[in-house]
C-alpha cells in the first residue's frame, strides 16, 4: 500500500509484495544455475555431438542470463523489505528494478527458443546427461515465463489506468461531483465483469440475474472505491487484527458475554431451546443433500448412499420432488439424516437459481410438526443470493419503526411463501396433520430465508416457530429483530464469520485494518511470516505489543466508530485513508441484526493447535450487540460448517454439565 504503479498503470499489488514471489524464483534461479555451472564445468571440451559446437556458447551465455537475474533479483527482494506497509519511501527504486528485470526476459526468451531448437535438431549423438540437463533448462525457462504472463493477468488492475485513477480520486473526496460518478460506473461495470467471469456457468439473461450481478457490482464498488489496499495488504491487516483480539481475549472472560445476555431469559428455557436446536438441526443439515452427507461421513457415506440413489427416486411420488440432479442420492441422505420414512416427505424441491434456493417440507411426528427445511449455500447462485446484501423495505403490519432486511434473502423468503401458500403445500400438509404446529428452519442462507419466511408466515401460524442456524448477521432491522423474538431462535457456534458479517460490520472492519495498518512499525513480510507462525504453531499474542508503539496501542483500545480524524496521524507518505466512509455508502446505512433471541455457543476450553485442537463448549443468551465485530480467526469458517454446529449441538445435550456457561468460567482460553 499504496499499489504498484509500473508501465504507466496501476497494479493490484505493492512494492513491498515482491519478497515472498521473489525468493521462491531466486531459490529456484540459483538450483537452475548451480546446476547449469555444474554441467559447462564437468563436460567441457567433451561436447563432441553433432551440435556440440554451439553448446559452450549456449551455456554460457545462459550462465551470465541467469546470474545478472540473479543479481537483479536479489537486490529487488533487498529493496521489498524495506520500509512498512505505509511507508514505501525506501521502496522507492522498485520500479526502475522492476523495468531492469523486465528486460532480462528478452534474452531469455531468445535463448529458450535456441534451446529448444538445438534439442530438437542438434541433440543427436550427445551424452544423455547434456540432452537431459539442457531439456530440463528448457523447459524451465518456458515454465518461468508462464508464470510470469499469469502473474500479470492475475494483479493486472483495468482500473489502473492514469486516467482512472484520476477519477478516482476526484470520487474519494467529491462525491457529487461528474468525476465521482464516472469513476463509480467505471468500477462497477469492472466488477460486473469480473463476477459474471467468475460465475461464467451462471445464466446472465434473465432480469433477477442481470439485478443480482449490478447490485454486487455496486456494492463491492463503493467497498473499494475509497482506499488503495491490494490484497497483501489486507491479509496483513487480518494477521494484526487476529493476534490483537486473542491478546485481548486472554485478558476477558465471560462477563464480558454475560453483559449482554437478556435478564429474562432463563436456564431452564435455554435447556429446552437447546434441545429443540439440536432435534431441528438434522433437518437443516439434511437439507444440503447428499455432498454435506458425504464430506460428514467420509469413509461410509458413499457405500451408504450407492444402492439406495435409484430406488429412492421411483418410490417417491413425481409430483412431489422438483428440479436438480442425482435426486434420489439427494433423498437418499435426508433419509439417512432425518430418520424419517418416504411418507412424510410433503414437497421436496431442489430447484436452484438466483433468489430461488432449494427447500422441502416434511412432517415430523416426534415433535408434532410440519418442518419447512430451506437449504443453505451451496451454488454459486446460492453465493450471488448471499451477496445481495443492501437493504430493501420487508412490510409487515404489526411492526412499528424502519421494517428493513437483506435483499436477496427477501427474494428468496418470498419465493419460498409463494410455493408454500400459492401451491398449497402447507395445506396438504396441514390436512394430514391438523393438530401439528408449523417449524421452519435452515442453516446459513436457508437461516436467514427461514427467518423472513418465519415473520411472513408468522400472522397465519401464531404458534409457529423457528430456529436459525448461523444466519446472517445483517438480516433484519432492529424493529424487525425485536419483533421476531416471539417466534424466533437463533444459534450462533464460537467465532463463525457468518452471524458477524453485514453491512455495517464489513465497513467498520475496513476502517480497523486501515487503522492497524497505518499504525504497525514492521514490514510486511515480517507481518505475514509471524501471522503464518502463529496460526499454524500458537503462541503468546502478546508478541502483537512489538508491532505498535505504546500511542498506537492506546488508539487501538478506543471506539472503533468513533469519530476522530484518523488522517491526522497517518504517514506523509499515504494519503489513501480515509476519516470515514461516504455517508452515501451502503456500508454505513441503518445496521441489520440477527433475527430472534440468540442462543451463543462458545469455545470453553480447547487443547492442541490449529487442524489438531479438540473444544469444549458451553452455551448462553446473548443479545444481537454482541456481534457487531467481525473476530479475526482460523475458525471463522470452521465454525459455520453445518456438520460441526450439529455436532456441537448434539455434545450439548447429550453431556449436561457442558451446556451452560457461568461468568465463574475462567477465560474461554483457558486450557481443558
Amino acid at each position: 500500500m499504496p499499489g504498484l504503479v509500473v508501465f504507466g498503470r496501476r497494479w493490484s499489488l505493492a512494492s513491498d509484495d515482491l519478497v515472498f514471489p521473489g525468493a521462491l524464483e531466486l531459490f529456484l534461479r540459483i538450483l537452475w544455475w548451480i546446476g547449469i555451472l555444474a554441467l559447462y564445468l564437468t563436460h567441457r571440451g567433451q561436447f563432441d555431438c553433432k551440435g556440440g559446437g554451439f553448446l559452450p556458447s549456449y551455456l554460457v551465455v545462459l550462465i551470465v542470463i541467469l546470474a545478472a537475474i540473479i543479481l537483479v533479483l536479489s537486490v529487488i527482494v533487498y529493496v521489498s523489505m524495506q520500509g512498512t506497509i505505509t511507508k514505501p519511501g525506501p521502496r522507492r527504486h522498485i520500479p526502475i528494478l522492476i523495468y531492469v528485470r523486465t528486460t532480462l526476459y528478452l534474452p531469455e526468451l531468445v535463448w529458450a527458443i535456441l534451446g529448444a531448437v538445438w534439442v530438437n535438431d542438434k541433440s543427436q549423438g550427445c551424452a544423455p546427461s547434456v540432452v537431459n540437463t539442457i531439456t530440463i533448462a528448457v523447459i524451465a525457462s518456458w515454465v518461468f515465463l508462464l508464470f510470469t504472463v499469469v502473474a500479470v493477468l492475475i494483479f493486472f488492475d483495468p482500473l489502473g489506468r492514469p486516467k482512472h485513477l484520476n477519477y478516482l480520486g476526484g470520487a474519494a473526496r467529491d462525491l457529487e461531483s461528474s468525476d465521482s460518478v464516472q469513476a463509480k460506473s467505471i468500477a462497477a461495470r469492472v466488477w460486473e465483469c469480473r463476477l459474471k467471469l467468475m460465475c461464467c456457468c451462471v445464466p446472465k439473461d434473465t432480469k433477477d440475474n442481470r439485478a443480482a450481478f449490478t447490485d454486487i457490482a455496486e456494492l463491492f464498488t463503493a467497498f473499494f472505491l475509497d482506499t488503495d489496499l491490494v490484497p497483501g495488504d489486507i491479509a496483513a491487516g487480518l494477521t494484526l487484527l487476529h493476534q490483537e483480539q486473542d491478546k485481548r481475549e486472554q485478558c476477558s472472560d465471560l462477563e464480558e458475554v454475560a453483559c449482554t445476555v437478556p435478564q429474562s431469559q432463563t436456564a431452564e428455557e435455554l435447556d429446552i431451546e437447546l434441545e429443540n436446536s439440536a432435534h431441528y438441526m438434522q433437518f437443516a443439515v439434511a437439507a444440503y443433500g447428499w455432498p454435506l452427507y458425504i464430506f460428514s461421513h467420509p469413509l461410509t457415506g458413499i457405500c451408504r448412499l450407492s444402492h439406495n440413489c435409484m430406488c429412492c427416486r421411483s418410490q417417491f411420488p413425481e409430483q412431489d420432488i422438483v428440479g436438480g440432479d442425482h435426486v434420489g442420492c439427494h433423498f437418499t441422505s435426508m433419509l439417512q439424516t432425518t430418520g424419517l420414512q418416504y411418507r412424510d416427505f410433503i414437497h421436496v424441491s431442489f430447484h436452484n437459481k438466483i433468489y430461488e434456493i432449494p427447500f422441502y417440507v416434511a412432517l415430523d411426528h416426534k415433535k408434532e410438526a410440519v418442518v419447512v427445511a430451506v437449504r443453505g449455500t451451496l451454488s454459486l447462485e446460492d453465493a450471488l443470493t448471499d451477496l445481495s446484501a443492501d437493504r430493501e423495505t420487508l412490510n409487515v403490519d404489526c411492526v412499528t419503526g424502519e421494517s428493513l432486511a437483506h435483499k436477496g434473502i427477501i427474494q428468496a423468503a418470498r419465493y419460498i411463501y409463494k410455493k408454500l401458500i400459492d401451491d398449497g403445500i402447507l395445506n396438504q400438509a396441514f390436512s394430514v396433520v391438523p393438530e401439528y404446529k408449523l417449524v421452519i428452519t435452515g442453516h446459513s442462507l436457508g437461516a436467514g430465508a427461514a427467518s423472513i419466511l418465519a415473520i411472513m408466515l408468522h400472522k397465519s401460524f401464531p404458534e409457529l416457530r423457528c430456529y436459525a442456524f448461523s444466519p446472517p448477521g445483517g438480516l433484519l432491522s432492529k424493529p424487525l429483530a425485536d419483533y421476531s423474538k416471539e417466534f424466533i431462535i437463533s444459534v450462533v457456534l464460537g467465532k463463525d464469520l457468518i452471524p458477524r458479517l453485514s453491512l455495517c460490520n464489513m465497513g467498520d472492519l475496513k476502517r480497523r485494518i486501515l487503522r492497524i495498518v497505518a499504525q504497525s512499525n514492521r514490514p510486511k513480510y515480517q507481518i505475514l511470516l509471524r501471522g503464518c507462525w502463529y496460526e499454524i504453531f500458537g503462541g503468546d499474542p502478546d508478541s502483537f505489543s512489538n508491532d505498535l508503539g505504546n500511542s498506537q496501542q492506546r488508539r487501538l483500545t478506543e471506539p472503533l466508530l468513533a469519530e476522530q480524524n484518523l488522517m491526522g496521524h497517518r504517514s506523509s507518505s499515504y494519503s489513501s485513508i480515509p476519516d470515514e466512509s461516504p455517508t452515501s455508502s451502503p456500508f454505513q446505512g441503518p445496521q441489520l441484526f440477527l433475527p430472534g433471541k440468540i442462543i451463543y455457543i462458545m469455545e470453553k476450553c480447547s487443547t492442541g493447535s490449529f487442524c489438531f485442537s479438540e473444544a469444549k463448549y458451553c452455551a448462553l443468551w446473548c443479545d444481537a450487540s454482541f456481534f457487531s465485530n467481525i473476530l479475526i480467526s482460523p475458525k471463522m469458517i470452521t465454525d459455520h460448517m453445518p456438520d460441526l454446529v450439529f455436532k456441537v449441538l448434539k455434545d450439548l445435550t447429550q453431556e449436561a454439565p457442558y451446556i451452560l456457561c457461568s461468568t465463574s468460567h475462567a477465560a474461554p482460553s483457558e486450557a481443558c
